[in-house]
């Protein structure tokens, strides 16, 4: 049975739960809610870790060395359920392990540990990830959070992601699923991109690199939301059309490419971690106003 615990200090509450280590809700003092409730008229997601891969594979299979595995889009760790190694009135710390079951249809020893942590009002969420074989471990890595669309107060307002390096990063379409080309045009300008529902109608916007280490998700005259990424090169924008949510989604490795391989490591942005190492992967976001 999964079980909900709750972080809070005076300015913030975080639920998680141990099923995927999965944040349910980001709650403000004053009691506004800002994360995706999860309705599953839309999507039950709210803020799933992706691993060991991000985005799909070809067919939902993935292959090691010529060798093919099931696995669905985003990987498994969002359907495990974590163990609880540490817990503080402000930060808690899951973690996951590989078992027979994993090894079945991901052919590796790992541990992922993923902490979230209250500092005033700012919420960081850290993902490390361990070598616990004795070969090179490949994987691609992410974060899936989902936001109210529009903020809470801002119905009716413009809604923008302003890029803190002011870029006009390159976009990619993706093709069922899979990573396509490159389109001619960067939808942000001056490191704006103001939004719109149309903007998803072909799925995600994916931005392999150029995006920065920094974005507010913002509301003219309104809440914003301000994110900070640590080893995450990789920004994807994603809303099912329509929906009352923004994905802000920085990752390290993408889809697979359309037309292209099912094999792991040929897959962009993938990490290979030699055995014995760890690699820590982030995010923060504030809330402003």
């Amino acid at each position: 049975m999964s079980e909900t615990i709750r972080i809070a200090n005076s300015e913030l509450a975080v639920e998680i739960s141990s099923l995927g280590a999965e944040m349910q809700s980001l709650q403000a003092a004053d009691g506004r809610d800002f994360l995706w409730n999860g309705d599953a008229a839309w999507w039950t997601g709210r803020s799933p870790i992706l691993f060991p891969i991000v985005g799909k594979a070809p067919g939902d299979v993935l292959a090691v060395n010529g060798t093919t595995y099931p696995m669905a889009q985003h990987g498994i760790a969002r359907r495990r359920e974590f163990a609880m190694v540490e817990q503080t009135e402000t930060a808690c710390r899951h973690e996951l392990v590989s078992t027979p079951e994993t090894r079945a249809v991901y052919p590796f020893d790992f541990r992922l540990t993923l902490e979230h942590r209250l500092e005033g009002r700012t919420l960081s969420v850290t993902a490390t990830v361990e070598n616990t074989g004795g070969k090179l471990l490949p994987f691609g890595i992410g974060f899936h959070p989902a936001f109210l669309w529009p903020l809470p107060g801002a119905d009716g307002k413009q809604h923008s992601v302003i890029l803190d390096n002011g870029a006009e990063p390159g976009v990619i379409q993706l093709e069922d699923g899979l990573i396509g080309k490159t389109l001619p045009t960067s939808p942000f300008k001056a490191g704006r991109l103001e939004l719109a529902h149309t903007l998803f109608d072909n799925d995600a916007l994916i931005f392999p690199e150029g995006a920065g280490t920094g974005l507010s998700f913002a509301a003219d005259g309104g809440p914003s939301l301000h994110f900070t990424f640590e080893n995450l090169p990789n920004i994807a924008l994603w809303q099912k059309p329509g929906a009352p949510f923004l994905c802000v989604e920085p990752w390290h490795g993408m889809a697979a490419h359309a037309g292209g391989t099912a094999e792991l490591v040929e897959r962009p942005y993938t990490v290979a971690l030699a055995a014995g190492d760890a690699m820590r992967f982030g995010f923060t976001v504030e809330i402003r106003g």
